[in-house]
């Protein structure tokens, strides 16, 4: 796979569309469902970068198709600027069939709503 091997298959973008910055410094944590047990496994931890971005959420090895979580801690991030949210955390579920496709999870946060879609 050459050069691709080192980035991530998953990666995320957060916008702080209210203050229209990248929410910075914001948790977020990588769960797979066992289909057996119905249970969630964490697969990693991160936080979000100056420009909003959580490089290296994965490997491509241990990218596999499956339903996967990602949670953003958004009570927390909005507490580290003083404010106040509804949302404590926002969950992410989706399913990947073919991992070896990129896939890119961008949110749109304010304090009072989120949106997400896949992007590219």
């Amino acid at each position: 796979m050459g050069p691709l091997n080192n980035s991530s298959p998953l990666t995320t973008h957060v916008l702080n569309t209210g203050d229209g910055l990248p929410a910075v410094r914001m948790a977020i944590s990588l769960h797979r469902l066992d289909p057996q047990m119905t249970l969630w496994n964490l697969i990693t931890v991160g936080s979000t970068n100056e420009d909003g971005r959580c490089p290296g959420l994965i490997t491509s090895d241990a990218f596999t198709p499956g339903t996967y979580k990602m949670r953003f801690e958004t009570g927390q991030y909005w507490e580290s600027l003083e404010q106040g949210s509804f949302y404590p955390y926002v969950e992410i579920v989706f399913t990947i069939t073919d991992a070896d496709q990129k896939f890119h999870l961008p949110l749109l946060l304010s304090r009072y709503s989120y949106s997400t879609y896949r992007g590219s």
